[in-house]
C-alpha cells in the first residue's frame, strides 16, 4: 500500500530477508485468502510485481471517493491508439496513424504523458522514434505481460468481405480497440477497480 508500482518478489524477498521462494508462496496464499474471504480489496499478481487492488464489486464506492466526479477517461481515438502500439511495438507515429488512418501525433503525446506509452529507440532506417507500452500500462490492465493481450483475429473481419486497402486502416484499428476493451473487461481493470495508494 505505500508503493507506486507493483512490488517484485525478489525484492520483498530482499527486504524481508526471507527465501524468494517463501514469499512468493505467501503472496500467492494471501492472495487466495482475501479472495475466498470476499475482501474489498486483492492482492495482484501484474507487471512483474504484487499490488493491492480495490475489489471490482466496491470499485464504483472507490471511484466515488478516490475521484469524486472527475472522471479521467481515454478517449475513443487514444483507445485505438494505444492498442494499436500494444499489439505492433515498437512503432512509430507514422505507422501507427498508417493503421488508423488518421494523424495521431495529439494523442500520441497524451499517452506518453499519462505513462502508457514511452520512448523505445529509434528506427534504424529513417530515425522515427519507436514506441512501446509501459509497465504502467500492464498494471492498468491487470496483465503480467503482453503475451496475456487477447488474440486480434476473433475481431478481425472475414477477407471476402474486405477490401484489400481498407486492411490497414480502419477496420484493424477498430479490431485492435475492440481486443483491448475485452482485455480490460477481462481483468475487471479499465474504469472499474482503482489500486490502493
Amino acid at each position: 500500500m505505500v508503493v507506486d508500482e507493483p512490488a517484485g518478489e525478489a525484492h520483498l524477498a530482499s527486504v524481508l530477508e526471507r527465501p524468494c521462494a517463501e514469499v512468493a508462496a505467501a503472496l500467492r496464499e494471501l492472495s487466495a485468502e482475501y479472495t475466498a474471504q470476499g475482501r474489498g480489496f486483492d492482492l495482484r499478481l501484474v507487471a512483474g510485481g504484487w499490488r493491492f487492488y480495490s475489489r471490482a464489486a466496491c470499485a464504483p464506492a472507490v471511484d466515488r471517493f478516490v475521484l469524486d466526479g472527475r472522471q479521467a477517461r481515454l478517449t475513443q481515438a487514444a483507445l485505438e491508439t494505444l492498442a494499436v502500439v500494444a499489439y505492433r511495438q515498437p512503432v512509430s507515429r507514422s505507422r501507427v496513424s498508417a493503421v488508423r488512418g488518421v494523424n495521431c501525433d495529439g494523442v500520441m503525446r497524451t499517452l506518453v504523458q499519462r505513462g502508457l506509452v514511452e520512448e523505445a529507440g529509434s528506427e534504424p532506417e529513417t530515425g522515427a522514434i519507436l514506441y512501446r507500452t509501459t509497465n504502467y500500462f500492464l498494471e492498468r490492465m491487470g496483465l503480467r505481460g503482453l503475451d496475456e493481450l487477447p488474440e486480434l483475429a476473433p475481431f478481425l473481419p472475414e477477407v471476402d468481405d474486405v477490401e484489400a486497402e481498407s486492411l490497414e486502416g480502419t477496420m484493424i484499428a477498430e479490431a485492435v480497440a475492440a481486443a483491448a476493451v475485452q482485455a480490460a473487461d477481462g481483468s475487471g481493470e479499465a474504469g472499474r477497480a482503482a489500486p490502493d495508494r
